[in-house]
């Protein structure tokens, strides 16, 4: 038997989520397949993950009524940005770059949330919209599409007609691969811990990106109810074989080593939830369609964390893949739909994808002529007000058009 929906999207992580209840709202019925269970998509974990959600990104999810159902004591604004390179901790503000957002604006660059929460937010939304069919627990074993409709074939024998299928299933998406599209993928050798941190310095609402020499060390002010200010997110970028020696760490050893890697800079550092690590490989597919199918996502472009701006771009993809189905003729698979899809959004992806990985290359490599360009060229930015205004409505992303 096979069942029949107007679109089928394929991963229930934030992107997929979020492109069902754009279908939904627009009047598509869609089936949003996961091999996770029910129980799982419904209260995701812990992972270590802070989200930096542009302006853009917040009204997203304030129009489609998933952003009240996120703790307001869970959203921490991000004042500014500060990134710094060298071992040696500036005493002063002339060695670093900084980013703020104008008062005239804001007074925040964007807003940092926990992933698992935004997830926690979106699933709850999307399992009210009633055009939505949630196929928890079932994993996609083939994909094919032809002239008239993308079929799915799920690992319990059910067959999926739709007329489009979005991949939403991850970097290393298996539709990707079942469907022939390949991908740049690049593997820096390196892997990222992230965990949370208490300190008795306050954060002040600062995001620090240090590139240090053997280290990148990223910490985001985390809101705490508790005691504001007073909790980070630690992402610390190194080889796997430290990386493994430190999530094996005791709690006490794992505290001191933290204190001595961020110099104390907030003070005494207290491991605050669990440790979780990732491999740091950026894809970037190919192709972003091929008959009756569509990639968003970290399917279609898998960013460096350098700029946090992940979960915006995949945001960005559902929002062009969902207008240009609405600018069509009543076929969201149409060639000519994804056509367009295709062009706007990696126009709007791939000088950044590019930018991000060349900035990530030059500032984690530590032989000396680039550890003197790094220097040199954060003072140079530092005195540039227009790149600086350019990125910082980049970062906020408020006015955005594509």
């Amino acid at each position: 038997m096979t069942e029949k929906y107007d679109v089928t999207v394929a991963g229930a992580g934030p992107a997929g989520l979020a492109c069902a209840l754009s279908l939904a709202k627009a009047g598509w019925r869609v089936a949003v397949i996961d091999p996770a269970p029910e129980t799982v998509l419904a209260s995701p974990s812990f992972d270590g993950r802070e989200i930096a959600l542009t302006h853009h990104s917040r009204d997203w999810l304030e129009q489609n009524e998933v952003w009240d159902r996120i703790p307001a004591g869970s959203v921490s604004p991000l004042i500014t940005a500060r990134i710094e390179t060298g071992q040696e901790a500036p005493a002063n503000n002339s060695a670093a770059l900084l980013f703020r957002a104008p008062q005239e604006k804001s007074d925040a660059l964007g807003y940092l949330v926990p992933n698992h929460l935004i997830r926690t937010a979106l699933y709850e939304t999307v399992r009210e919209e009633n055009r939505i069919t949630i196929l928890s627990g079932k994993g996609v074993v083939a994909s094919s599409g032809n002239r008239d409709e993308a079929i799915t074939l799920l690992d319990d024998g059910r067959l999926i007609s739709s007329s489009l299928l979005v991949a939403a299933d991850g970097r290393f998406s298996r539709i990707r691969q079942m469907r022939g599209i390949g991908a740049i993928v690049h593997d820096f050798g390196k892997e990222i811990l992230v965990c949370r941190m208490r300190h008795p310095e306050p954060h002040d609402g600062v995001a620090l990106q240090w590139f240090d020499e053997g280290q990148t060390i990223a910490l985001l002010p985390v809101a705490d109810d508790g005691l504001p200010g007073h909790l980070s997110s630690l992402v610390l970028t190194l080889d796997p074989e430290e990386i493994a020696i430190l999530k094996a760490m005791d709690k006490d050893a794992f505290d001191a080593d933290i204190t001595r890697r961020t110099q104390s800079r907030l003070g005494s550092m207290s491991l605050e939830s669990a440790r979780c690590t990732y491999p740091l490989k950026t894809v970037f597919a190919h192709r972003f369609e091929t008959t009756r199918l569509a990639l968003i996502g970290d399917a279609a472009v898998g960013m460096h964390p350098i700029t946090a701006h992940g979960f915006n771009l995949g945001l960005r993809g559902q929002e062009i893949l969902c207008e240009e189905i609405a600018r069509g003729e009543g076929d969201p698979g149409a060639a000519s739909v994804l056509r367009g899809f295709e062009k706007r959004h990696r126009r709007a992806t791939a000088p950044l994808f590019a930018a991000t990985n060349g900035i990530a290359s030059l500032y984690t490599h530590d032989a000396k002529p680039s550890l003197a360009l790094r220097k040199a060229g954060l003072a140079i930015a530092e005195k540039l007000t227009p790149l600086k205004s350019l990125v910082t409505g980049f970062l906020m992303d408020r006015d955005h058009a594509a």
